[in-house]
């Protein structure tokens, strides 16, 4: 929905030149544009919720671990513990982005999944790391109108076609998404006050 809402913000130069007269300069609403991203999520948690209890699927909203090779303790955060036993239990949790393991890093910086609640508009944004996911959400932060740099330890998107990786980088450059090539931080700090912007230190080998 971010990516659309980033869309819809680029075509308004596609319309200029098929003779519409879009406002170019109005300005994004981040908080509305979030609270349709988190209903969106709400309807589809209840979508999920709703077919589980269709196929007769008892569901638990709570913490797993394991007791033994046939038995979880679940524990939902809120002083209910109880346990289940399987014949067979297969662990499917997905994944979470990680943070970088450096000073300040969980005090001032978020994760890309942080960004789809985030209550105010980012502003001024620094992206680490070159994955599709962040390469996405520098994206789609550039199309709204905000000043987005992409830190870059060595290539964008490892595993990938490099050919069509750097065609991606050229097109990103050229629509004002800004790149840190071959660079590492190592310190996030906010030295004036809760307001104040974060300084970022890093390291550059080129």
């Amino acid at each position: 929905m971010m990516h659309y809402a980033a869309i819809l913000a680029e075509s308004r130069k596609d319309q200029e030149l098929s003779g519409w007269k879009p406002d170019m300069t109005q300005q994004h609403d981040w908080n509305k544009m979030v609270s349709q991203v988190q209903n969106h999520i709400k309807g589809l948690n209840w979508g999920y919720k709703t077919d589980l209890i269709k196929m007769k699927c008892k569901y638990f909203n709570s913490y797993a671990t394991f007791v033994d090779a046939h038995t979880v303790k679940l524990d939902n955060g809120k002083g209910k513990v109880e346990q289940f036993t399987a014949d067979k239990i297969v662990i499917a949790v997905g994944g979470r982005p990680n943070y970088p393991g450096i000073p300040g890093d969980k005090e001032f910086g978020i994760t890309s999944d942080d960004i789809f609640s985030l209550k105010k508009a980012p502003g001024k944004t620094l992206v680490i790391g070159a994955s599709y996911i962040a390469l996405e959400c520098a994206g789609f932060l550039s199309a709204l109108g905000y000043d987005t740099t992409v830190m870059v330890r060595s290539i964008l998107l490892r595993g990938f076609d490099q050919d069509i990786a750097n065609k991606i980088g050229e097109y990103m450059s050229n629509t004002h998404t800004n790149f840190f090539k071959n660079s590492v931080p190592t310190k996030l700090e906010r030295p004036n006050g809760p307001e104040g912007k974060i300084l970022v230190t890093f390291t550059t080998d080129g």
